[in-house]
């Protein structure tokens, strides 16, 4: 399959695949002629890290917590101390993300709590995944 394919079925640019193979999170086998090719695990490794960097993650960071599940499917150890480290160092800036989304997220309930579009928060508006 080709890029335009995965990136289509994964809901990102196909640049966004080329970025994240530059940063080493996604390796796509070759073609004879040097074409990327790719496979349904790499539609789902996409969504992965997609999904790991609008939680906020640095791509950095995505990194280390994909090898680690790479890892663990092999049976390997999973957290070495550097890597626990990192994690743990990361944990109160995302915190403090996730509070700030949260007060934002309230506003705004509040808000339209009290007007005449209140019937718009009965609606699911959760994103697709």
């Amino acid at each position: 399959m080709k890029i335009g394919d995965v990136a289509a079925q994964a809901q990102v640019a196909p640049r966004l695949i080329r970025y994240y193979e530059q940063q080493g999170l996604l390796t796509p086998d070759r073609a004879a002629n040097g074409y990327r090719t790719y496979t349904d695990e790499h539609i789902e490794r996409v969504r992965r890290i997609a999904g790991l960097v609008q939680a906020g993650i640095p791509t950095r960071l995505v990194k280390v917590l994909l090898d680690a599940e790479d890892a663990a499917a092999r049976d390997e150890p999973t957290c070495p101390a550097q890597v626990a480290e990192q994690l743990a160092a990361e944990l109160g800036p995302l915190e403090a993300r996730i509070a700030c989304l949260t007060r934002s997220r309230d506003t705004i309930r509040r808000y339209l709590e009290r007007t005449e579009h209140q019937a718009l928060l009965s609606t699911d508006r959760t994103p697709p995944a």
